[in-house]
């Protein structure tokens, strides 16, 4: 063998070698590039959070209230109902009710139709509310609260359905509200309302 041949075949196992590395490189890379997307798809896409289910601010249509001799109240509003889904795919919830309270006994609630909140979008409902004192054991607090001039109710509701992620990946997801509400009587506003 010459010279010749001799580099021209160390030329040609060289340029073959050049040619797997970057081969070898290439898949590499492109398994790398998989596994950040598998990654990112399960630590981003496939995490399924309880959507939030809450109360929002509203005006007050009418509230009468007694006095702290003769304690009671009744009112009306339209509580704009909320729910927020931060998930990837949309929500499908089951009909549902928001009970509202006044020291633990029910004054009254709202009834939530079953629906779906759409992938990291919001849900408004606006439900049509009355609230009456007229069930209220006579030993509640209400006569010092309406001497104070707030009353305190709480809104307690449970929204159960379930989130879809690319049409086949299901869980059953339950979210809860718990909010507090605080009316001004004088004013007929809502001085705060605080969810948790």
């Amino acid at each position: 063998m010459s010279k010749d041949n001799e580099s021209l075949h160390y030329m040609d196992e060289e340029a073959k070698r050049k040619k797997r590395m970057k081969w070898t490189i290439g898949i590499i890379a492109f398994v790398i590039l998989q596994v950040v997307q598998a990654l990112f798809f399960v630590l981003v896409i496939m995490k399924f959070k309880s959507p939030k289910f809450r109360v929002g601010e509203f005006d007050i249509q009418t509230l009468n209230v007694g006095t702290q001799a003769s304690p009671s109240f009744d009112m009306s509003f339209v509580a704009p109902i909320r729910v927020k889904n931060t998930n990837w795919g949309p929500f499908k919830y089951d009909a549902s009710t928001v009970s509202f309270t006044y020291g633990g006994a029910q004054v009254g609630q709202a009834i939530i139709p079953k629906s779906k909140a759409n992938f990291k979008s919001t849900k408004k409902i606006d439900v049509h509310v009355t609230l009456s004192s007229s069930n209220l054991p006579s030993a509640s607090n209400l006569g010092n609260e309406l001497s104070s001039g707030i009353i305190t109710l709480n809104s307690q509701g449970e929204l159960k359905g379930k989130v879809t992620v690319m049409f086949m990946f299901k869980k059953t997801k339950i979210s809860q509200m718990n909010c507090t509400i605080a009316i001004n009587t004088a004013t007929k506003v809502v001085q705060s309302l605080t969810c948790k």
